[in-house]
Order: structure tokens, then C-alpha cells, then sequence
């Protein structure tokens, strides 16, 4: 299956309704003009027109080829099928073939013929459950993320994510959560391609500004499906908090929405919170459970453990993160290795 409509089923080939002068006139776009329109770069349009024949309709000799808004909307259908998972091949064969039945501003979502299980138009989500079936490989403007054993959505998001595209980011995140929970969407998309640009980072010190770009996504959609979730309001509350001096926290902000959707209460302090901090919000809040979060070993403090105050009820504690992974705590304080063991083994303690 492609992305939003299907190719190559042996329909007969859609045609672009001629589109009146005057829109022609005014809407036609340099290469440097229709990319910042796309969000891409100038050069990926050139390759386009070159390897896949998606380019400006008509080219006037002696002139500058200048795109269309047939052209535009052939091109936005390309990007929405690349950021969806198709091979650029596909994609192009997908975009040359379509109807585009109005003037197309790029802005809106492409209607097109054919659409998802809901109708015309409406994103076709069962490409979440899609194998992978171009060997893991995620390519951009000739930029690699390998994504082995991940289905559409994953190497959808890692287009999007490498393309810088923060919308289809967030459409994507949103798309995974909606059709498969929270923890399926951060298993099987999202934390793949977290990992595919930490080791991207880790060989060639580039992609910084990818993470951050798809940590700022993932924080809302998360964070709202958390929100949407009203556990029972009298019910004592999980408290989750970054260490001390620990300035990464998004695994909780996920781990917030996992619980709510299994109906327990969570309480999230965020980054960065002070041993007196916690201290106060545990006496304030009497927790069934302390989550304490650590990215890196120098925050995994156990003293900070150790020194909790003591309430009445009595709450469970559990450490989550990489940087605890060498550190020497108590067995009564238990250890989360992941999101599906966090959930489940909060769920199980406190849901009694």
C-alpha cells in the first residue's frame, strides 16, 4: 500500500483539470520560490525533476522554468508520500499519477484520489502496521538514518525528522498515538529513530538539531494525550521527577501518558528538581509511587534515593534511566528497564 492512495492498481491515469489563467499567472514559482514553499531544498527539486521527471510542466526557451500550481501539487503530494514512508520512486509515480481536483495552496493536507480507510482525504493509519520493505533505510537529500526491522511510521517520522518538517513531525506523533497507545507509538516509531540520530550524532557529531526538533513534537502530543486522560481525582498519584541537575526528562513526559491510559494518577515535576524540592512535593502530594529519572551517570545520585522523606502511607520507589545502570541501590527500590516494564509494574503496584 502507498501513502494516502494506492499506485499502480491499474486505474486508468487521473488527469490536472486545466486551472484558469490568471491563477496560473500569478502562482507561478521559481525553483528557489517553490522549495521554501515545500520546506526543502532547492537541490532535492532539481533531483526530482531530473531522476523522477517531476518538474515544471511547461519550460519557455530562453526563460527560467517556473512551476505551476499543478506542479506545486504535484510536488506537495511527493513530500506528504516521502514523509510517509514511500520510496522516492513510488512516491513520485504516486504524485505523477494523482488527480488534484482544486488550485492547491501547500499549506493544507492534499486531497487526493483514493484516499485512507475513512474516506477521501483522510490519513490512511494503517501504514503504522506496515513491515519496513526497503532494508531500514531512511533517505533525505542523500542523508541516511537506518531504521532495520521499522515499519512505515518509524521511517516516515525519520523522513520528516531529517527534513526538518516540525508539522509532519507532529502529525505523525499524533497519527501513532491515536491508532496504536502510547506505548506501541514509542516502541515502535519513536524511539527508533531517537536511536537512529543518537548514533548518527555518535559517528559524525551532526544532528543536535534533529533530536531537539523532534523532542519539542513529542513533548505536546504526548503531554496532551496525558492530559486527555482523567484518572479517578482522589486517587494517590504517581510522582515523576528528573534528578537533580538532570536536564532530560521527555521518557517521562511519555511515561505520564502510558500510565494515564491505564488510569493511574501521575504528578510530573520535570527536569531538574532539587532534593528539597522533592522532598516537599512527596509530603505535599503522598504518593503512591516516586519515579526518579536519570539520563546520565552523574546525576544518578543515591544518596538523594536514600535520603526521601518517610510518609504515611508508605510509597514505593523506582529508578528509571541509563545513568542508574551502575548504581548500588537498595532492593526495595526497584529498577525500570523500559516503558512496557514501567507501565506495567507501576500499574500492577498501585492499581489495587
Amino acid at each position: 500500500m502507498q501513502p494516502e492512495a494506492p499506485v499502480g492498481t491499474g486505474r486508468s491515469t487521473p488527469v490536472l483539470p486545466p486551472s484558469p489563467a490568471t491563477d496560473v499567472a500569478e502562482a507561478r514559482l521559481t525553483v528557489a520560490a517553490a522549495a521554501r514553499r515545500l520546506g526543502i531544498a532547492p537541490a532535492t527539486l532539481r533531483t526530482w525533476d531530473r531522476r523522477y521527471g517531476i518538474g515544471p510542466s511547461e519550460h519557455t526557451p530562453g526563460r527560467h522554468r517556473r512551476y505551476s500550481p499543478d506542479d506545486l501539487a504535484r510536488l506537495e503530494l511527493m513530500h506528504r508520500a516521502l514523509v510517509r514512508g514511500a520510496s522516492p520512486a513510488d512516491a513520485a509515480g504516486y504524485a505523477l499519477s494523482a488527480r488534484v481536483d482544486r488550485p492547491v495552496d501547500v499549506a493544507p493536507s492534499a486531497r487526493v484520489e483514493g484516499g485512507g480507510p475513512g474516506g477521501v482525504g483522510e490519513p490512511d493509519h494503517s501504514l503504522l502496521s506496515e513491515p519496513n520493505d526497503d532494508g531500514g533505510r531512511v533517505r533525505v537529500g542523500g542523508r541516511v538514518l537506518r531504521l532495520p526491522g521499522t515499519g512505515r511510521a518509524a521511517r516516515g517520522l525519520g523522513r520528516a525528522a531529517l527534513a526538518l518538517d516540525a508539522p509532519a513531525v507532529h502529525r505523525l506523533l499524533e497519527a501513532s498515538v491515536a491508532t496504536a497507545g502510547v506505548e506501541a507509538a514509542w516502541e515502535d516509531v519513536v524511539r527508533p529513530v531517537l536511536a537512529a540520530i543518537g548514533e548518527r550524532w555518535a559517528h559524525n557529531g551532526a544532528g543536535v538539531e534533529i533530536e531537539h526538533l523532534v523532542s519539542e513534537c513529542i513533548n505536546p502530543v504526548f503531554g496532551a494525550r496525558a492530559a486527555a486522560l482523567r484518572p479517578v481525582a482522589d486517587a494517590r498519584p504517581v510522582l515523576l521527577a528528573a534528578m537533580p541537575d538532570e536536564l532530560h526528562n521527555l521518557p517521562l513526559v511519555v511515561l505520564s501518558a502510558a500510565l494515564a491510559e491505564r488510569g493511574v494518577a501521575c504528578r510530573s515535576l520535570g527536569a531538574n528538581v532539587p532534593a528539597d524540592a522533592l522532598g516537599a512535593a512527596i509530603r505535599r502530594t503522598a504518593p503512591v509511587a516516586v519515579v526518579l529519572w536519570a539520563q546520565v551517570p552523574g546525576t544518578a545520585d543515591a544518596n538523594v534515593v536514600l535520603s526521601l522523606p518517610h510518609t504515611r502511607p508508605r510509597f514505593r520507589t523506582y529508578t528509571a534511566g541509563p545513568g542508574w545502570d551502575d548504581v548500588v541501590l537498595p532492593e526495595r527500590i526497584a529498577r525500570l528497564a523500559s516503558l512496557p516494564a514501567a507501565t506495567a509494574t507501576i500499574s500492577e503496584a498501585v492499581l489495587v
